[in-house]
């Protein structure tokens, strides 16, 4: 049976990424080594590092005024590694709390110094952008998850901002051409549109660290990390290389425009189809639904768990929504092809026919 791969994270890779980072587990760039098992400080990692952060530069159109470093610890670690290295008690972390993972970082940053939730959406349950920022003139920092997977929303346009403007891209990076210069610093698990989980990428403006009136640990410090080239204790290899090959990829595809252009296909087949459907219902405002993560339901609750029964059966993965949600959640990353969501959207036709 084919399978469709819609998971939310881990997500779908290129079947040639997965086809080379397994070569390498055996033999890695005809060095007789696996991945595995090559020494993180050798010539042939360090070419890795640097040929995956030379891409990460080129897609996003970043001068040396901005180092890539590879971390780990997920965007969880980042929500507290943020506020560490850029808040103390004198300046202001400015928040949009626009679900589970802008919540996450207000709770963080709470523990360095003062937070302002500068937009809440759960009035409305999450299901849209509050765009109208009141950000108070102290502020250090403006915090924005720009895509929000459990919910299905996404920033289209970022919010205009005197203060250091921070983006989680977690779930949407490299999706489409945005401009990267905006921000300050930008960090993203890789595991939905760069790579395997594991390791996250922080790109960050040289200028701002160095500020804060703390002690910083080393392993936690941005500018350690820039010091010692991303290698300041043994990073996760094989992942920092399955994100290189997923790097190549993307630009071998025709880079963020190409990317951008076929997600936001993806997006308008799958949002039309939910639309024509009564069966079906989305609920999020149409100008902030996300072209990575469509939340829906069935207007009929009854009928969720045959409809997730039937997906199951039919080789659908990972639709089932996030357990604080509910619903139906598809994830359309990258490496997803129209024809998985043209197969999903069939499947809904024919459900809602006999419902």
């Amino acid at each position: 049976m084919q399978l469709y791969n819609f998971n939310s994270g881990p997500s779908i890779l290129p079947q040639e990424v997965l086809d080379q980072a397994a070569a390498a587990i055996h033999n890695f760039n005809d060095t007789g080594l696996s991945i595995l098992e090559i020494g993180h400080r050798t010539s042939h990692f360090v070419e890795v590092v640097t040929e995956a952060q030379q891409i990460i530069k080129r897609l996003m159109g970043l001068d040396d005024a901005y180092e890539v470093l590879f971390l780990q610890g997920g965007a969880t670690m980042q929500f507290m590694q943020v506020p560490m290295n850029l808040l103390d008690e004198n300046g202001l972390a400015a928040i949009c709390d626009n679900g589970v993972w802008g919540n996450k970082a207000v709770k963080e940053a709470s523990i360095f110094g003062p937070v302002k939730v500068v937009a809440d959406t759960a009035d409305k349950k999450h299901t849209y952008i509050n765009k109208q920022l009141d950000i108070p003139n102290n502020t250090t920092y403006l915090h924005i998850t720009t895509n929000n997977t459990v919910e299905g929303t996404q920033w289209h346009q970022y919010p205009q901002t005197n203060a250091l403007l921070i983006g989680d891209m977690s779930s949407d990076i490299f999706c489409r051409p945005t401009n990267f210069k905006q921000f300050d610093l930008i960090y993203a698990g890789a595991q939905k549109n760069m790579g395997a989980a594991g390791v996250t990428m922080v790109v960050v403006k040289k200028e701002i660290l160095g500020k804060v009136n703390r002690k910083i640990p080393a392993i936690l410090n941005y500018q350690k990390h820039i010091e010692a080239g991303s290698l300041l204790n043994t990073p996760p290899v094989f992942s920092i290389y399955v994100s290189l090959l997923t790097l190549r990829w993307i630009e071998a595809q025709g880079g963020l425009v190409e990317m951008g252009k076929r997600n936001q296909e993806k997006a308008n087949l799958l949002y039309h189809t939910i639309d024509s459907l009564p069966a079906f219902y989305c609920p999020i405002a149409k100008e902030d639904r996300s072209i990575m993560n469509a939340v829906f339901f069935l207007t009929n609750p009854a009928l969720e768990a045959p409809f997730l029964t039937l997906c199951k059966s039919e080789g659908m993965i990972g639709v089932k929504g996030y357990r604080t949600v509910g619903g139906i959640r598809v994830s359309m990353y990258n490496a997803l092809p129209l024809s998985s969501v043209q197969a999903f959207c069939d499947l809904m036709k024919s459900f809602a026919e006999k419902n």
